[in-house]
Formats: structure tokens, C-alpha cells, sequence
């Protein structure tokens, strides 16, 4: 197979000339469920396993039910600017009961961890000659992982796939000569598990702790299907002697209960063996097609296309083509691979009927994750559904707006007991058990907006889709959210202004005039973005829906009294209500920029002196920091219309890192298989990086939904062509558009639901009804442009 063949499919193809050392150079597949990482070892192959409900632990009371008896002392401490003190008894009350998350190390107590299913393991026989022509690839369109190599003149293929219809992996394995395939294979799993050959299959079962009692039940399942040769057990291992062609059928499941994780859910090892049997009477060349149109119906919704790709690309693998996009070497084509790739992790982790995509999405080899693999509701889960509206994957968002509604229950009882308040609240960290009680250290578990930051998506969700029905399903929870803040704000004595009290600026220190660092704070900017976002969105859907018009007016007159954003002394804005200096000025948080984004109330065109300041604070902050950081950055840098930095932190984002290396908290970078290593590994750069480059594409956030086409296009060559199809604007608009030498040539906007629709466009510009009535023109300037769009109608612009 010749390097050349590469070429056509650059912008969906990840390609490897040898097998994975380690998790950071493996294939990963999964259908929101099931996951795998794909090594493609020729000698001993291990795929790493993974089930998205997998996890340790379980439900517990882990709120402190006297901590809002020290609020008022707490608040009052703030009052008189003593921060100190208000610290010390936060960090005595408003603390989990109990370990918490065990400070990120939760395997073993009640919050838990997810966990690695284990490993299948492919043992080949008759290795002691050489391999060659070793091709490792992964086609993001179809999500096959298809490794070929040749041994003793005979070639091998493993194709392996996971279907999102049937929830089985299948991998299936061919020889170019007869009888020639010869290996053993099982499972393994560390801990909590047990192995029994049944029905001429291997199934394993387990229990997970939780805590020092029993957690959940799970089991796997393989069977493996020939063509020619013998199939024998030897203890769990199955051997294959001498095949013409193999199929393994792997698959898995847990007792979690999605409708209620208070209660055990069907009994996995049927739902395992259920599933086997159903594989195993369906033709694999059926399944493999069904799973390709499955697969499709949701990648090519939108796709993203920049022109060109030099020869010498054409016979690079993904390493290497890293290694030469750092030396800023053209390869149009790589930007496109790395935004199909964070929509094709986003397919593979998050499907209707399942969880939300968690800090790694759903991909693990630890039986302790870090960070717990958990759901920290800070930024990390935000950001990983960030790219899901604007890239046409909006119904994908399911599992997160389930997630959302599910912490309502337990985060009202979390509002008594810490806040005597109602509504509901959730605080940085959560798990499928529903935790909002704060963590276990004050100085980071305390921030107290984490569950109205979830809201936006459920609005979001809406304005993306017009989609009333879903508006009505989810606004008690949007309205308890906000009834939760809009209870537990205090007037602050300088401006007589409304703040949360006592909050913190995420997992960022302050230094006070008198010296005192601390974290404990009233009114940081985070939170009063956060107020006003979410008081100013459920009252336009109190008003969309006809409902609670009383209690919408009362929140209107709260919101006006909130405190604004503020410009400081170096002309950025204030992290926290007062002018202070932050102990770590380059801090990987900038969420004092929520306003910019994800938030809407900071733009160029409606508030440039704002925006003007957001700019400096990034200045001021530097580009440095993990990986989803340099990630949010890009999405700053969009909003701001500057291409050119956006593209700059792109370009960091994307630094090759050695897995091997050991990395610090303001490095970053990405693995060889384009795993974002934060450090270590976590998905959420990838997705915010993804999530960026839409921005820097099209933008419709701000007063009226404008659409923007290329409101942040880098000036580099690389960019200068190009052509984006199916890309969602707010007000349910999907946009196609193509540009030449950086300027918008031509496109058409689809209304789905019909409405008023705003465009900006540039000079010289038409806009055409589908019969080719012209409905308006720009002259010698960009014009933004207003028209009302019918229903399923296409309407289409041109550049003269």
C-alpha cells in the first residue's frame, strides 16, 4: 500500500506506521457506550475496553445539613473585608461530609471513579519472522480502525468498528492466503472480576465498590466466529488455528439505571449475552454497512473543508504531519482533520439514551482516572458539548440536558443544607450519582454557579432549534436554577450592588491590599456573568412559554441590580469585585472572560470598550496553560475577530508531546493519535478546540443572532481557500458557504423552522430567494442584512 493513497483523505484519516506503544498513539472507537482503543500489535495486541456507565462508587449524603447556620457569619465576615476569617470558617462548614471525591482520587469511597473495562487481548502465533508494509489508520467518516501488515508474503487486515445500531464491537480479521490466521485470544480485567466460558464464549462479570459496600454489577462478553480452521479453550483463552477469516464479537453492560441511579438496572450479564446472540445471526458485511450510514447520518451533517494539500503530506503519518505543522509547514488539510476528529470523538461518546461524555469522553486504561474521570461542571463538561450546536450534533447533547435535569432533586436538597435556599444548586464537581454537595477542599469545591453554567446548554439547545416542546420540558429546571441565585445574593456595602457571597473565581487566588491571599470572595465576575446570563434567558422563556409573568418581572429588577463587569487600573477586567492582584497572573482560568464566551454580553460590535478590555485581560493572562485552556483561549480570540491569535493558540494546541514526557501545568499540547494532553489526557481540549475553530468560521451569538460569516479568518495561507456545509445558527438556520483568496464567494442559508434571519455580508454582495429574486444587495460596503425566511426554504448570496 503506497503512502500516496493517504492523500484524498487527509482531513478524515488518522494514520499510523506502527503500532500504538501506549494508550496515546491507539485508535479509539466507540457508539456513546461502548469504547476501544485500537493498538494494532501484529505479535501480542491489547485493546483497551471501556463501558461509559462504568463506574465505582454510588449515591450518598454527602451535605454538611448544618453548614447554613455559619452563611450569615461567613457573609457578614465578607462584608467587612475579612476575607481571612470568612476562608477559615468556609473551610470548616461549606465542605462535602464526609472524603468527598477523595480528593480526586475517589475509586475507593462513595463518589467513586470511572473505570477501564479491561482489555482484549490477541496473542498471534508464528511470529518469529519480520513484519512489513505496517498501515495503521482510522477513517473518521466511516470510524474504522483498519490495520494492515504482511508477515511470510501473506497479508493481514484487522478492521475493527463499534455500532452505535447493535452495540457490539466487531473486529474482523483476513488473510490473502487460506488458512493462515492462527491466535488466541481473551479478556482481562485486574480487579473485581470473574471469567467463565459459556455457549462457546468468554463472559466476564463483576462488582465494583462502593465504598466498603457493593457498587455496580457489570459484565462483558466475546464470541468468535471462523471460516476454516479449528476454534479450542484452553481456561479462558480461545485459540484459532489455521482460519481463513475471523470475527470477534465484543460487548458490554452495567446495572446503572439511566431513568433512576438510585435503583439497579437490568441484570448486565443477560443484556451482554442478549446482545451476543443478536451479533451472531447478523451478516457482518450488513452490519458493517449499517453501522457506515449510522455513523454517517451524523458526520456528514456538517463538514468543514480547507483547499490544498502538498504532495509531500500525501505519505505522512498523523506523528509526523504534528511534528511538521509545528515547523508552521503548509498542510491546509490538518486544521479540518483536527475539527472532524473533536466531532468524531463527540459521536463516539455521546449518543442518546446514554451518559454525558466525561473528562476523558468515554476512552480509559486506569482503574483510577484521573481527576476521577469525573464530570466538573467548571468548564470541562461545558466544553466538551461546546461544538455540538453550531456543528449540526445539537441532538447529541441529550445525555448532558438528562444529566442537568437529574441533579435537580439532589442539588435542592444541597441548596437547604448550605444555603437555606431554594432552587437548586450544583457546585464544581458531580458524578452519575447525582453529587452537587461542594468538595472537599473550600478553596476550589466551593464555587457555587457550576449548575446554572449547565443551564446554558439547555437554552442553547433552544436557540439553536426554536424547539418550544424541549423549552417547556426543561424550564423548571432553568427556573429553579435561577431561583436558587436570585435567593442567595447579598448588597455589597460600596454600590449597594447584588452578589453571591461566598463564592470564589475558579481555582484562582487573589492577593488583597493588606497582603492576604485568598480564594473566598464576594461577587467575583464569574458568577455576576453567570446571574445575568441565566436571570436573562429564563425570563425570555417565562415570556416565550406565556408563564410565571410575576415572577419574571421581580427577576428583572434583580438582574438590573447585579454587579457589572468591571474595566480595572490595567485596563482589564476584574477578576473579582475589587481591583486585586492575582497571586498567579498567567492562571490557567480565565473566567472572568465568560462574558466574552460562552456567555454573549461581551462583543465587538455591541460593546467594543468591553471588548477592548477582554482583549487586554488575554494579554495580560498570556497564552500559555493546560490544554483546554489554550483551547477556551481560541474561542477569546474568535470572538474578538482576531484569526490570526486564534490560529496562534491553534497551533500551541496542537504541539507534538512525547507520551513518555512529563509535562507541566502550562504546556499542553497533543498526543500522536490527537488525544489534547492537558496533562495528562483529557478530552475537553479537543472538543474546545473544535468548538474554536467553528467560531473562527461563523458566529450568530449577540443581540438579534447576526450571522457572521468568517469573522475570524487567519490571515495565513493555509486558510485562504475553503468551504464549510451544514454549520447551525441560533434561530434555527444551517449555513453553507465558500470563500476564495480569504473572501466569502458565495452560500445559502436553510430555514428549518422559518423567522426572521440576519446576515452580515460583505461589499457587492446578493441575496437571492430560491426562483432567484433578488431580496436585497450590499453596495460598496458590508451591510448586515435582515429578510424574513419561509419555512424549509434555502436562500442564497453571492459576491459579485
Amino acid at each position: 500500500m503506497s503512502g500516496t493513497s493517504y492523500a484524498q483523505s487527509s482531513d478524515i484519516q488518522i494514520y499510523f506506521k506502527k503500532p500504538a506503544a501506549s494508550f496515546h498513539e491507539a485508535l479509539p472507537l466507540g457508539n456513546g457506550r461502548l469504547g476501544a482503543l485500537i493498538t494494532g500489535n501484529p505479535n501480542k495486541d491489547k485493546i483497551t475496553l471501556n463501558e461509559i456507565s462504568l463506574w465505582s462508587g454510588g449515591p450518598q449524603d454527602a451535605d454538611n445539613e448544618n453548614a447554613h447556620s455559619s452563611l450569615k457569619p461567613i457573609q457578614d465576615y465578607l462584608l467587612k473585608g475579612q476575607n481571612k476569617e470568612a476562608q477559615q470558617l468556609l473551610q470548616k462548614q461549606f465542605v462535602a461530609k464526609g472524603p468527598g471525591s477523595g480528593f480526586g482520587n475517589g475509586k475507593e469511597v462513595s463518589f467513586g471513579c470511572y473505570q477501564t473495562m479491561g482489555d482484549l487481548l490477541i496473542s498471534w502465533k508464528d511470529t518469529t519472522a519480520a513484519y512489513s508494509d505496517y498501515h495503521r489508520t482510522l477513517n473518521l467518516e466511516k470510524a474504522i480502525a483498519k490495520t494492515t501488515w504482511k508477515r511470510n508474503g501473506v497479508t493481514y487486515t484487522q478492521e475493527a468498528l463499534i455500532s452505535i445500531p447493535e452495540n457490539i464491537m466487531m473486529i474482523r480479521i483476513t488473510a490473502s492466503e487460506k488458512g493462515k490466521i492462527s491466535f488466541s485470544t481473551s479478556m482481562n480485567r485486574n480487579e473485581n472480576a470473574a471469567f467463565k466460558v459459556q455457549d462457546q464464549g468468554l463472559i466476564m462479570t463483576g462488582q465494583l465498590p462502593n465504598g466498603k459496600e457493593a457498587g455496580l454489577r457489570f459484565a462483558a462478553g466475546l464470541k468468535v466466529q471462523t471460516k476454516g480452521g479449528k476454534k479450542s479453550w484452553k481456561g479462558k483463552e480461545l485459540e484459532v488455528l489455521n482460519a481463513d477469516e475471523c470475527i470477534l464479537l465484543w460487548t458490554a453492560a452495567t446495572d446503572y439505571n439511566l431513568q433512576d441511579y438510585s435503583k439497579r438496572g437490568a441484570d448486565p450479564e443477560v443484556v451482554v449475552k442478549n446482545n451476543l446472540l443478536r451479533a451472531e445471526k447478523l451478516n457482518p458485511l450488513q452490519l458493517k454497512k449499517a453501522h457506515i450510514n449510522t455513523f454517517g447520518s451524523f458526520f456528514n451533517r456538517n463538514r468543514f473543508y480547507l483547499k490544498g494539500a502538498p504532495a509531500e503530506v500525501a505519505a505522512l503519518s498523523t506523528p509526523e504531519r504534528l511534528i511538521r505543522y509545528e515547523k508552521q509547514l503548509p498542510d491546509p488539510q490538518f486544521p479540518a482533520l483536527y475539527y472532524n476528529f473533536g466531532r468524531y470523538l463527540l459521536i463516539s461518546s455521546s449518543q442518546k439514551g446514554s451518559m454525558p461524555a466525561n473528562l476523558q469522553g468515554l476512552w480509559a486504561e486506569e482503574y483510577q482516572t484521573p481527576w476521577n474521570g469525573d464530570y466538573h461542571l467548571d468548564i470541562n463538561i461545558q466544553m466538551n458539548y461546546w461544538l455540538a450546536e453550531p456543528t449540526g450534533l445539537g441532538d447529541l447533547a441529550d445525555p448532558l440536558h438528562r444529566f442537568i435535569a437529574g441533579l435537580v432533586k439532589p442539588g435542592m436538597k444541597t441548596a437547604k443544607a448550605y444555603y437555606n435556599a431554594p432552587g437548586w444548586v450544583a457546585h464544581v464537581i458531580s458524578n452519575p450519582w447525582g453529587y452537587t454537595s461542594p468538595g472537599e477542599g473550600a478553596e476550589w469545591g466551593s464555587t457555587l454557579t457550576g449548575g446554572a453554567w449547565l443551564c446554558e446548554h439547555i437554552w442553547e439547545h433552544y436557540k439553536f432549534t426554536n424547539d418550544k416542546a424541549f423549552l417547556e420540558k426543561y424550564y423548571p429546571v432553568l427556573k429553579e436554577a435561577a431561583n436558587f441565585l436570585s435567593a442567595i445574593l447579598i448588597e455589597e456595602p460600596e454600590h449597594k450592588w447584588l452578589v453571591t457571597a461566598p463564592s470564589n473565581s475558579p481555582e484562582n487566588t487573589y492577593i488583597m491590599p493588606d497582603g492576604f491571599k485568598g480564594q473566598t470572595a464576594m461577587g467575583p465576575t464569574m458568577d455576576m456573568q453567570i446571574c445575568r446570563e441565566i436571570f436573562g434567558y429564563t425570563i425570555e422563556a417565562s415570556k416565550i412559554l406565556n408563564k410565571d409573568s410575576e415572577w419574571a418581572e421581580k427577576l428583572t429588577g434583580i438582574r438590573k441590580r447585579l454587579a457589572p463587569n468591571q474595566i480595572g487600573a490595567a485596563g482589564d477586567i476584574n477578576e473579582w469585585l475589587n481591583d486585586w492582584k492575582d497571586a498567579e497572573p498567567q492562571h490557567r482560568h480565565t473566567s472572568h472572560l465568560y462574558g466574552l464566551h460562552p456567555y454573549e454580553e461581551i462583543t465587538p460590535w455591541d460593546s467594543p470598550e468591553m471588548a477592548n478590555a477582554a482583549r487586554e485581560t488575554l494579554k495580560q493572562r498570556g497564552d500559555g496553560g493546560t490544554g483546554w485552556s489554550k483551547a477556551w483561549k481560541i474561542n477569546f480570540w474568535a470572538r474578538l475577530g482576531d484569526g490570526d491569535h486564534a490560529l496562534k493558540l491553534f497551533q500551541q494546541l496542537v504541539t507534538p508531546v512525547d507520551p513518555l514526557r512529563k509535562l507541566n501545568m502550562h504546556s499542553g499540547g497533543t498526543y500522536p493519535n490527537l488525544f489534547c494532553a492537558h496533562p495528562p489526557f483529557q478530552i475537553d481540549g479537543n472538543f474546545g478546540g473544535t468548538a474554536g475553530i467553528a467560531e473562527m468560521l461563523m458566529q450568530s451569538h449577540g443581540k438579534d443572532n447576526v450571522i457572521r460569516l468568517l469573522p475570524a479568518l487567519p490571515s495565513n495561507a493555509d486558510w485562504k481557500d475553503g468551504e464549510v456545509k451544514g454549520m447551525r445558527a441560533r434561530n434555527a438556520f444551517v449555513v453553507d458557504f465558500e470563500w476564495q483568496n480569504s473572501q466569502l464567494k458565495k452560500g445559502s442559508i436553510l430555514a428549518l423552522n422559518g423567522g426572521a434571519c440576519k446576515v452580515a455580508l460583505p461589499e457587492n454582495t446578493l441575496l437571492k430567494d430560491p426562483q432567484g429574486k433578488v431580496l436585497a444587495r450590499t453596495t460598496d460596503k458590508a451591510e448586515v442584512i435582515g429578510f424574513n425566511a419561509a419555512k424549509g426554504v434555502s436562500y442564497h448570496f453571492e459576491h459579485l
